[in-house]
């Protein structure tokens, strides 16, 4: 048997701090976990986000579910490079788009190549009980590729682990709630399919949260 190599040995020290600090607690209501092609869409609170949701899921789907990463963030000093890209095996997209550019093309890329991804269609993050609207991305997504699900995920609690200008994680419990696939319907309008998709990630939101 091969040793680890350092990027495995990080992400199991990743996925026990994380499962430490917040209990990364994954319930799964209506999609099972499957070692299945599938596009995880959630609510975006925080930085942490993609973290808990990586963690909550079992140890052999890790490998082929690509986070999506902001270039810029995750890119800026050499360890958050190496950690979104050799642990996480992240996919980097641009913020700010250029005339050139199709801010998707690295998704499709990563879905064409058979993996899974976790995406978050607000696209910035946001403090408030329910997510903004959610731009149009995922629809482009569901429209490409209708084989594969998309499954909602209802992160709780995690804006509190790293409350704003604090270093120091601060424990609290999280979870990430996994609900039914859906798929985008025949004829069905992009408004109506992002309003659909929205509602089907807040209805996962745990009762007095």
């Amino acid at each position: 048997m091969r040793p680890m190599s350092l990027a495995e040995l990080m992400g199991l020290l990743m996925a026990f701090l994380t499962r430490l600090i917040t209990g990364a607690q994954g319930h799964w209501k209506g999609s099972p976990p499957m070692a299945e092609q599938r596009i995880y869409f959630a609510n975006h609170q925080s930085h942490f986000d993609w973290v808990l949701i990586w963690a909550a899921l079992p140890h052999d789907l890790r490998a082929q579910t690509r986070p999506i990463a902001a270039r810029d963030y995750w890119t800026s000093s050499r360890f958050r490079h190496w950690l979104t890209r050799e642990v996480f095996n992240a996919v980097y997209v641009n913020r700010q788009r250029t005339d050139d550019q199709d801010p998707l093309e690295p998704l499709i890329d990563a879905l064409r190549n058979g993996d899974s991804l976790v995406i978050f269609p607000e696209g910035t993050r946001s403090n408030k009980g329910e997510p903004q609207p959610f731009k149009s991305g995922i629809y482009h997504l569901a429209e490409q590729f209708p084989q594969v699900p998309l499954v909602p995920v209802w992160i709780d609690n995690v804006q509190r682990v790293m409350p704003k200008g604090e270093v120091v994680p601060v424990p609290i419990l999280c979870t990430a709630t996994f609900g039914a696939p859906m798929h985008l319907q025949p004829g069905e309008d992009k408004r109506d399919f992002l309003d659909r998709a929205r509602s089907a990630a807040i209805a996962l939101k745990p009762a007095g949260s």
